[in-house]
């Protein structure tokens, strides 16, 4: 959106940076509860990036349903992807992380396998890109423009923001 490609290529600047804070905010608006993991490779020399940054996620993920659950509020979750090439490898992982674990434990919360859906066919992936996008332009520009619409949506419990990884 904010490149000005395809749809967007007659819009001026100004309209598409204010739909992205419009589409932001509907995630504040209907307070969704926010996942994210911003990883800098150079702090995970030797490590698989795709599997830290799955693991942080799902395992965030898992631990907000346990709260809830815990609150008497049980729920299963659903991770949704858009299509990339790591699909399969995501997949597995999940599996692992359900049957034998990871670092911080089982997955126990999740419904079904991540479900990988094209981007262009669904309005939450979008959603999705564009909280990631945030957190990007965040992290290695340092423009917060698009992240402080979003900021307090990450998943927080007594003022300790558990939703988002920062490494």
């Amino acid at each position: 959106m904010r490149t000005g490609a395809k749809f967007w290529r007659n819009v001026p600047l100004s309209a598409r940076e204010r739909a992205i804070k419009d589409a932001l905010d509907v995630a504040v608006t209907k307070r969704c509860r926010l996942f994210g993991a911003v990883l800098e490779k150079s702090n995970h020399s030797g490590q698989d990036v795709t599997q830290v940054a799955f693991e942080q996620v799902s395992s965030r993920f898992d631990q907000y349903l346990g709260r809830l659950h815990r609150q008497d509020d049980t729920q299963r979750g659903l991770i949704l992807f858009d299509k990339c090439a790591v699909e399969r490898r995501i997949q597995t992982m999940a599996r692992d992380f359900k049957s034998t674990g990871h670092t911080f434990g089982r997955l126990r919360n999740l419904a079904e396998v991540p479900v990988f859906i094209d981007s262009e066919a669904s309005r939450l992936i979008q959603l999705a890109d564009l909280v990631a996008y945030a957190l990007f332009r965040h992290h290695e520009f340092n423009d917060s423009t698009y992240y402080d619409v979003i900021r307090n949506s990450f998943d927080s419990e007594g003022g300790v923001v558990h939703g988002l990884y920062h490494r």
